[in-house]
């Protein structure tokens, strides 16, 4: 996994599926939802995502109030955030 940040908007490419992911994820993220109340992600071309980043982002969501604009990539990934019923919450949509 790669992750790149800019401004609030952070790209992530390849598979996200270790507890390092989740550290470098949540290291990059914590000081930008302290200083913005929109994060867009971009999860370019992962299959899936660990339980670990999921319950993170929903945190962001309902506990910090912070807005997360998610755009995935792989088609796999946002069937599973519906199946989840959590493609709303994080106002996901496929690009």
């Amino acid at each position: 996994m790669d992750i790149q940040a800019s401004g609030n908007s952070v790209t992530i490419t390849g598979n996200i599926k270790s507890i390092s992911d989740f550290q470098t994820i949540k290291n990059i993220l914590e000081p930008m939802a302290a200083t913005h109340n929109n994060i867009t992600i971009n999860i370019v071309d992962s299959l899936s995502i660990t339980s670990s980043v999921v319950g993170y982002f929903n945190k962001l969501v309902l506990k910090d109030k912070v807005k997360i604009d998610m755009n995935i990539g792989n088609i796999q990934l946002m069937d599973l955030l519906r199946d989840l019923n959590l493609a709303s919450v994080f106002n996901a949509k496929k690009i």
